[in-house]
C-alpha cells in the first residue's frame, strides 16, 4: 500500500511491498515487455483496486498504482530502471497520494554519487564507497518499487545496508513454502524488511531466480497476483507464525517479572479524579494491584520486595488512547508511552480477539485492549471492518453479535443511513451497550446526539455540524476539505454553536476529539517539519523521518493561512466544550504513544491547563471504557498501571514525552528497551531496580538489561 506518511490505521500499517523484475535488472519472464502483470488489492474481501506494471522494451519499468477505500485512495504513476546490481539507477513518481495532494519525486545515480529531490526534500551526495551497496527508497511508493530494495538488500547480505537519505535497512527470508490453486504450483519466499517503519514490513517473493513478487497480506488486505487472490488467507496464516514468533521473542525479553511485590518509592503521585499532584510518596504494589499510597519515607517492607528509587519524578496511572486501530506491532508503542489500555475504534473483529488474547497471555506485547464494534453502511465508500450492514435490522443482528461477545460499545461509521440511527441506538441501549461513532452523511451531529449517539469521534465531525448542507456527502474526502476550507468561519461565540453545546451537555455526549490526527493535515506544507513531531522526530529512524516532511493533503501557499486557521478554530471549539463541561476523552487515530502524548499538549495549547489534560487521558478513560473501579488512577485495590515520567507533565504537559517506567498489571516495561527494539532513540534512561536478595538469583536471570539490579 502507498505509504505516505506514518499511520497505524487497520490498513495504512501494511507496506505492499513487491515488484516483478529480476535481481539482474532484466524484467521476470512473468511481464514480457508490453505485458503488464498485475497484482489485485483486495480490502475486507472485496476488490478496492490493482497494481499494474509493465516493462518496456528498453527495460524501464512502469507501475500504475491505484485503490479506493472508506471514500479515499491514492493514484500514483512511477517510472524508474535498475543497474545491473539490481539497484535503482533512476525513478520518477507522479499522481495524487491518500487525501489528494500531489507527489512529485525524482532520484538518479550520478558517476559520483546520487541526486533526489521530492517534496519532502532535495540532495545530492557523493558517494565514499561502492554505490552499489546503498540504496533509494522513496518518500511514498508503491510496493513494486520497494521490493526492488528488498532484492538488494538479500543480494547484499540483509543487514546493515545504507540508504542513499541516511540510516540503514536490513532484510530476512523467514520461510518459504509452496501452494497450489487450479492446478497452479507456486513456491515462494516470505521476506521481512526493517528499517522502513517502526515495525518489520512483509512480503512474499517467488522462490526462484528472478524472485519475482507475489503478494503482500494482513488482516483485511492482500494485494496478491491476479488469478491466485484465494491463496491470500492462507499466505496469512503462515506470515502470523513467523511474525507471532518474533512478537513473542519481544515479549519475553523486554516485560520484566520482579515478582510479586514492588516498591516505588519518592514520588509525586497525580490525583486523576481531582487533576493535582501530590506530595512525595511510597506506592506499594502487591500481586499486580495497588496495596498502599504512604508518604515518602514511610517504613517499608522487608526484604520481599523490589524497589524503584523514583527521585523525586512523577508517577501517573496508566494512560488510556481511547481511538486506536491496533496492528500486531502497535503494543510496542503504546506501552513505551505509557498507554496501559487502549479502545480500539475499528479491526477486523477475529484478528483484534486474537491479538488480544495474546497480548493477554504475555506472547505480545501491547496495552490492555478493549474493543468498539464497528458497524458500517453498505455503500461504494464504506469501510469494511468489523460488519457492513444493508438495514437497521442487520444491524441490530450486528449489536446482539457484539453483546453477545462481551463488547460494551458500538461504533456507527459514515455510511449509516441517518433513519436507522434511532433504533440502533435504542437496540444498543437496551443491551447496555454505550453507541458512539462519526455522523453518518447526511445527518446533523446534533440530531445524531437526538437519537441516541453518547459520544461522537473527531472535532471535525462534530465541525461539521456547523458547515454541511442538505446534500453534501460526508463519505467522501469532503468530511476532512470541508473543515479544513471552512471552518475558519464559524463564529463560535453565535447562537448555533452555543445551542449545539448546550445539546451535548444535556445528553451527557463525551467527544472524541483526535486533535492530533488532523495537525498536520491541516497545517503542513510539503517539505515542512510535520508540527506534531517537532520535538521526537530526530528520535525516528532516518527513514521513517523523512516520510513526515511530507502531507497527503494538499496545503498549499494558497490554502495553508486559511486551513491554519480553520484547525485553530478545531482547537477553540474543543476548548470552549470542555470550560462549558462537555466530557472530553484522548484519542490518536494514529501512530500510537507519540501521537496521544501531541493530543494532550495540543489541549494545552488550545487552553485546558496540563493537569486537565492528564485527567482527560486517565481517569475519563476510565469513566468512559466503564472500568472506573479497577483503573485511571492511583489508588489501592486497583490495578497497578503505573507511569513514570522523567519530570512534572502537570506543568510542563511536553515531559509526558519521557517515561522512565511503565508498570501494566504489576510488570515492568523500560521505554529505553522497547524504543530500541524498534529502531527509536530513548527519551528517559530506565530507574535502578534492587531486586530483593531473596530472589536475586531467578530475578536476574530472566532478566539481562540495565535497570535492574540485585
Amino acid at each position: 500500500m502507498l505509504r505516505p506518511r506514518l499511520s497505524r490505521r487497520a490498513l495504512t500499517v501494511i507496506g505492499t511491498l513487491g515488484a516483478l523484475v529480476a535481481s539482474t535488472g532484466a524484467p521476470a519472464a512473468s511481464a514480457p515487455p508490453g505485458a503488464p502483470l498485475v497484482h489485485t488489492i483486495v480490502i475486507e474481501g472485496h476488490a478496492a483496486g490493482a497494481s499494474r506494471l509493465v516493462a518496456g522494451a528498453d527495460g524501464a519499468l512502469h507501475v500504475d498504482y491505484k485503490y479506493t477505500d472508506n471514500g479515499r485512495g491514492p493514484d500514483l504513476h512511477e517510472d524508474f530502471a535498475l543497474g545491473a546490481e539490481g539497484a535503482l539507477v533512476r525513478y520518477a513518481a507522479s499522481g495524487t497520494s491518500t487525501f489528494g495532494a500531489p507527489i512529485a519525486e525524482r532520484f538518479e545515480r550520478t558517476a559520483s554519487g546520487a541526486r533526489w529531490k521530492s517534496l519532502a526534500d532535495a540532495d545530492e551526495v557523493v558517494a565514499t564507497g561502492t554505490r552499489a551497496a546503498r540504496v533509494y527508497v522513496p518518500v511514498e511508493y508503491s510496493g513494486e518499487t520497494v521490493a526492488v530494495v528488498a532484492r538488494q538488500l538479500l543480494a547484499q547480505g540483509g543487514r546493515g545496508v545504507p540508504c542513499w537519505s541516511g540510516g540503514t535497512l536490513a532484510a530476512r527470508r523467514l520461510a518459504t513454502t509452496t501452494l497450489a490453486v487450479h492446478g497452479r504450483r507456486v513456491a515462494l519466499d516470505l521476506v521481512a524488511i526493517s528499517g522502513l517503519d517502526m515495525e518489520p514490513d512483509y512480503l512474499w517473493l517467488r522462490h526462484d531466480g528472478a524472485q519475482a513478487y507475489f503478494a503482500s497480506v494482513a488482516a483485511g488486505f492482500a494485494e496478491i497476483e491476479q488469478g491466485f487472490e484465494s491463496l491470500a488467507p492462507e499466505l496469512l496464516a503462515r506470515q502470523k507464525v513467523e511474525d507471532k514468533r518474533e512478537r513473542a521473542r519481544l515479549a519475553a525479553t523486554l516485560a520484566h517479572h520482579v515478582g510479586d511485590e514492588l516498591v516505588i518509592r519518592n514520588v509525586r503521585v497525580f490525583d486523576s479524579e481531582h487533576a493535582r499532584l501530590g506530595a512525595p510518596s511510597d506506592v506499594y504494589v502487591s500481586r499486580g494491584r495497588i496495596a498502599l499510597v504512604l508518604p515518602a519515607g514511610s517504613a517499608g517492607r522487608g526484604d520481599d520486595s523490589a524497589v524503584v528509587d523514583g527521585q523525586g519524578r512523577t508517577l501517573l496511572p496508566g494512560l488510556f488512547d481511547m481511538h486506536v486501530h491496533d496492528g500486531p506491532w502497535s503494543g510496542i508503542l503504546h506501552l513505551a508511552g505509557g498507554v496501559t489500555t487502549g479502545r480500539d475504534m475499528g479491526n477486523d473483529n477475529a484478528e483484534l480477539r486474537d491479538l488480544a488474547n495474546d497480548i493477554d497471555a504475555g506472547r505480545s506485547l501491547g496495552e490492555r485492549v478493549i474493543a468498539a464494534g464497528f458497524i458500517e453502511g453498505d455503500s461504494p465508500y464504506s469501510s469494511r471492518s468489523g460488519f457492513v450492514v444493508k438495514s437497521a435490522v442487520e444491524a441490530n443482528a450486528a449489536v446482539d453479535w457484539y453483546a453477545q461477545h462481551g463488547y460494551r460499545q458500538v461504533k456507527l461509521y459514515n455510511s449509516i443511513k441517518p433513519d436507522w440511527v434511532p433504533a440502533i441506538a435504542a437496540h444498543a441501549h437496551e443491551l447496555g451497550l454505550r453507541v458512539s461513532g462519526h455522523v453518518p452523511a447526511f445527518m446533523h451531529a446534533e440530531d445524531a446526539v437526538r437519537a441516541g449517539f453518547d459520544e461522537i469521534q473527531h472535532i471535525n465531525q462534530v465541525t461539521l455540524t456547523f458547515l454541511t448542507g442538505p446534500t453534501d456527502d460526508t463519505r467522501t474526502l469532503l468530511r476532512f476539505d470541508l473543515v479544513a476550507q471552512k471552518a475558519n468561519q464559524i463564529d463560535l461565540d453565535s447562537e448555533v454553536v452555543d445551542r449545539f453545546i448546550a445539546l451535548l451537555k444535556e445528553h451527557g455526549t463525551a467527544i472524541d476529539v483526535t486533535a492530533a490526527c488532523f495537525e498536520a493535515s491541516f497545517t503542513q506544507r510539503q517539505g515542512e517539519p510535520n508540527p506534531s513531531w517537532l520535538t521526537t522526530a530526530d528520535h525516528l529512524p532516518p527513514v521513517v523521518r523523512r516520510g513526515l516532511r511530507v502531507n497527503s493533503t494538499d496545503v498549499t501557499a494558497a490554502n495553508v493561512a486559511g486551513y491554519r486557521a480553520s484547525y485553530a478554530t478545531m482547537l477553540a471549539l474543543t476548548k470552549k466544550m470542555f470550560d462549558a463541561g462537555i466530557a472530553l476523552e484522548a484519542g490518536t487515530d494514529d501512530v500510537p504513544g507519540f501521537m496521544l502524548h501531541r493530543e494532550l499538549e495540543l489541549y494545552v495549547k488550545a487552553g485546558i491547563p496540563p493537569a486537565q489534560a492528564l485527567k482527560i487521558a486517565t481517569w475519563n478513560g476510565a469513566r468512559f471504557t466503564r472500568s472506573l473501579d479497577r483503573y485511571g488512577s492511583v489508588e489501592p485495590g486497583k490495578v497497578a498501571d503505573l507511569v513514570l515520567v522523567d519530570g512534572d507533565p502537570t506543568t510542563n504537559i511536553a515531559d509526558i514525552e519521557r517515561i522512565a517506567m511503565v508498570v501494566k498489571e504489576g510488570t515492568i516495561y523500560f521505554p529505553a528497551e522497547l524504543y530500541q527494539s524498534i529502531g527509536v532513540q530513548p527519551f528517559a534512561p530506565a530507574p535502578t531496580i534492587r531486586m530483593p536478595k531473596p530472589h536475586a538469583a531467578s530475578a536476574s536471570s530472566g532478566a539481562s538489561f540495565p535497570g535492574i539490579s540485585p
